[in-house]
């Protein structure tokens, strides 16, 4: 490898939300900069064909098909990680779903499972890694916690208030963790992307906002799952001293 292939050597990533989008993107990038790779997502058929691709570029990859929502499941794979892998060092936490409705439709099973994924789940997969990723920071300088929110945490969105506020949550929940685990050089970074094309406009029914991201598809270049994997695999391979802990992506025309 060369030293910028090699960027990641002797790391042990987790990606939660690994078998499609922005996750297996990621994935993908930080195994071919020399990471071992924990791939977490419910799909077990598509996260072994994701590994079996790794594995055949040469990288290592972990399958583990866990609900984050599920907190036992997580801790379970976090153990799984260790034994198999060794302790983590750098936590992708990027599962999440989208499920966008008027207010007013009291869409309230779906309301949860964007609090249970998005909140909760992201919540579990850090009470599962951080004592890896603090562990791994005293033995070797330097670990990193990278959470994935939305440029939603700040815009005001027709149809998307509950999603909004769960990645709100995300970004403030970032900074503030900074002051735990920033002493113990854990780095936290709140990456924001806008639009960008994965499945997760796929989990959209709402006829108003299909029509609204059929618009903006028509209007706007959307970002790529590689352009966000590309921005993890940088922030988290620069200087131990450096921790970008907010960043905002957008396509170029979008405002």
């Amino acid at each position: 490898m060369t030293n910028i292939q090699a960027r990641h050597q002797n790391r042990v990533a987790v990606v939660t939300g690994a078998s499609s989008g922005i996750g297996e993107a990621t994935a993908r990038r930080l195994a071919a900069s020399g990471a071992a790779v924990a791939l977490v997502a419910r799909r077990t058929d598509r996260l072994e064909i994701l590994a079996k691709e790794i594995e055949r570029d040469g990288g290592t990859a972990l399958v583990l098909a866990a609900d984050v929502a599920d907190a036992e499941a997580m801790r379970a794979a976090a153990a799984e990680v260790e034994a198999k892998l060794g302790r983590a060092d750098l936590l992708f936490n990027n599962a999440g779903v989208m499920l966008a409705a008027p207010i007013d439709e009291l869409a309230t099973d779906d309301w949860q499972r964007m609090i249970d994924v998005n909140m909760t789940g992201l919540m579990n997969a850090i009470g599962a890694f951080v004592p890896h990723l603090v562990a791994s920071a005293a033995e070797k300088g330097v670990a990193d916690l990278v959470n994935t929110s939305s440029i939603g945490a700040h815009g005001i969105f027709p149809s998307f208030a509950v999603y909004a506020a769960s990645k709100a949550y995300v970004t403030h929940l970032s900074k503030n963790l900074r002051a735990d685990l920033g002493p113990k050089h854990v780095r936290v970074a709140a990456i924001e992307p806008g639009l960008v094309e994965t499945e997760l406009q796929g989990h959209v029914t709402d006829t108003g906002a299909l029509e609204w991201l059929d618009g903006m598809r028509e209007t706007l270049t959307w970002l790529k799952p590689d352009d966000i994997a590309e921005t993890v695999a940088f922030l988290t391979s620069l200087p131990a001293r450096v921790n970008l802990q907010q960043v905002t992506i957008v396509p170029t025309t979008q405002v």
